[in-house]
């Protein structure tokens, strides 16, 4: 896995090129494509994100390259700042990286990393969707993130667990190929 910082941030930007489109899918067409195609009466999702002339993000509709962008820009940063080091730093903590199962470090690396990058990413995602002409509130700003992350939590563990982080670390060994041992 990486052993410095230029294979961190490839390792972490790999990972959040993925994560942010799976998610801006998933978001889109999972969490909210049937009520945007109520609300524009169409039948698919894409043609619903035309009609709106975009996606609600900012208080105004953007192209979906603007969200995708954002996204990325944000859990990037998150992701280098935060996710990488605090889930490593806790994994470190529950097993000695040393003397334990590769499989099994990882798998807790990648918990950790769910559960510190989606609260904060759920968090961005409320400021960023909130629907600011209904007025905003604290509680009303509570609920939309405690749904956010309800919604969230369990597609990026099941994701990162079981899609995005094998791929990630196919394409990372294919960019990085360890030297064999003799």
């Amino acid at each position: 896995m990486p052993q410095n910082q230029l294979q961190r941030m490839f390792f972490a930007f790999i990972t959040v090129v993925i994560t942010v489109h799976a998610f801006v899918f998933y978001n889109l067409y999972v969490v909210n494509g049937t009520a945007l195609m109520s609300a524009t009466t169409t039948d698919n999702i894409a043609d619903a994100i035309r009609t709106q002339g975009g996606v609600y993000m900012f208080a105004r509709f953007v192209p979906v390259w603007l969200v995708v962008a954002v996204e990325f820009l944000c859990a990037y940063a998150l992701e280098v700042i935060i996710g990488q080091p605090l889930s490593f730093r806790l994994a470190s903590r529950m097993f000695d990286p040393m003397t334990t199962s590769p499989t099994l470090f990882e798998t807790t690396i990648i918990t950790s990393t769910v559960f510190f990058m989606c609260p904060s990413m759920s968090l961005l995602a409320s400021l960023f969707y909130f629907p600011y002409a209904e007025g905003l509130t604290l509680a009303k700003f509570l609920a939309t993130w405690f749904r956010t992350v309800c919604y969230n939590l369990p597609f990026a563990f099941f994701s990162q667990l079981l899609f995005i982080q094998p791929l990630v670390r196919m394409l990372y060994r294919l960019a990085f190929p360890v030297a064999k041992e003799k």
